[in-house]
């Protein structure tokens, strides 16, 4: 992928993060959540949060020692 492409990849990944947080606190204050709900969105939150600092690595160049 070119740096521009993980960029606009990386954008769209805070984008889902960010509308999943809202989500997860929408859910979790309702009395009557469906808490197996609630864990899925929490691990696809985890999991997306991991492809943004994957994606971040790569637009790192390396460093020689």
């Amino acid at each position: 992928m070119n740096p521009e492409a993980v960029k606009r990849r990386i954008i769209e990944l805070q984008v889902e993060h960010r509308d999943l947080d809202q989500i997860i606190a929408r859910l979790g204050s309702e009395p009557t959540h469906d808490e197996l709900q609630l864990r899925r969105l929490k691990k696809r939150k985890l999991q997306i949060k991991d492809q943004i600092m994957l994606l971040q690595i790569q637009l790192v160049p390396d460093i020689p020692a």
